[in-house]
């Protein structure tokens, strides 16, 4: 199943999807989605004795190095490269780059990474040479939460001497800046209530920016779609089924051409599930000949400690099958195992 199919079918039957959250005496308490946690009896010293061994070998042992980086957490695989520097001499990520390579010393560079030095490198990546991978830009920039890019333009500036939004100007243009700009304020409302009146009158809105005009008016769609909170949005999705023949993302391919078309249903389907989103993402990275690596790395390493358990149950409901099964069929040795472990045990 498409993720529009799933999309409509959930419009059409007034569904929202599950928020992720867990109600506790009275409060709200969020789950916990992620594959990777904190390995217990954790020691730093270790692990960096350990992984130094490793590479120092005479071939180097790759087993240890992917069962280390795997079963520790973010926070953990950054205490690990403190003490590694402050005893070898030598920083971690250096070391295992001569000690690596392809798809497997990328992964593995990626996650020595903060989720923030990711993200910054990702977009610099999309950014950089000829030609700009605008899928990667609305990839980030509409499932990363205010404080999460405020800290990535912090860490892009620091690592690249330059402003995230002077890049992204330099390298768009037209709507889609616009749009990619909107996003960078980081204003965005997130909370999780939602205002019936103003979805219906956010959908009116849409409605007539878009198929109730002239052409359109996208400066109307980018101001709703970049600063309402999921939930809002979601409900904004399903008053529109009320006011229009189709669904918004319809309506959207329908008036809109190119890269801002694109970045908007980007949204919107990031605002109605993310998981969904995200599983779709990895489904057409493995579809057909060939297998889209940088996205699997993108995706697997920047979600195992957000959501990657819904990414893979809504990955089997819309593909019938399993992501490690698709992983199976499309990766092969160490670089295979090291995606197989950020999924989680079986």
């Amino acid at each position: 199943m498409s993720f529009l199919k799933k999309f409509f079918k959930d419009v059409i039957h007034d569904r929202d999807p599950d928020d992720g959250t867990v109600t506790v005496k009275g409060k709200e308490k969020p789950k916990y989605y992620g594959t990777v946690t904190p390995y217990p009896n954790f020691s730093a010293s270790s692990d960096a004795s350990v992984l130094q061994a490793a590479i120092e070998s005479k071939e180097v042992d790759k087993d240890v190095i992917v069962a280390v980086l795997v079963k520790r957490s973010n926070e953990q695989r950054q205490k690990i490269k403190v003490v590694y520097e402050a005893s070898s001499g030598e920083r971690l990520d250096k070391a295992l780059k001569s000690a690596l390579r392809s798809d497997l010393e990328d992964v593995s560079l990626a996650l020595l990474m903060t989720p923030a030095e990711f993200d910054a490198c990702m977009l610099r990546k999309a950014t950089k040479g000829l030609g700009t991978n605008e899928e990667v830009l609305v990839e980030i920039l509409a499932t990363r939460s205010n404080r999460e890019i405020e800290e990535i333009k912090r860490v892009f500036k620091e690592e690249y001497g330059t402003e995230l939004e002077d890049i992204i100007k330099d390298d768009t243009s037209g709507d889609f800046t616009t749009a990619l700009l909107a996003m960078l304020k980081a204003n965005k409302d997130e909370s999780t209530d939602v205002d019936i009146d103003l979805a219906r009158r956010d959908a009116e809105t849409l409605f007539e920016a878009g198929e109730n005009t002239a052409g359109i008016n996208v400066s109307a769609f980018i101001d709703i779609l970049t600063t309402r909170s999921g939930p809002q949005l979601s409900k904004t999705f399903q008053q529109y089924a009320c006011v229009s023949d189709v669904t918004l993302p319809k309506a959207l391919d329908m008036e809109l051409r190119g890269d801002i078309e694109d970045c908007l249903i980007g949204i919107v389907k990031c605002a109605w599930n993310t998981p969904a989103f995200f599983a779709e993402k990895l489904h057409l990275a493995m579809k057909g000949h060939g297998t889209c690596e940088d996205t699997l790395i993108r995706v697997l390493v920047s979600r195992s400690e957000v959501d990657l358990k819904r990414i893979m149950e809504e990955y089997r409901a819309m593909y019938d099958v399993s992501l490690q099964e698709d992983i199976l069929r499309d990766t092969k040795g160490h670089y295979e195992a090291v995606l197989l472990g950020l999924c989680g045990p079986c």
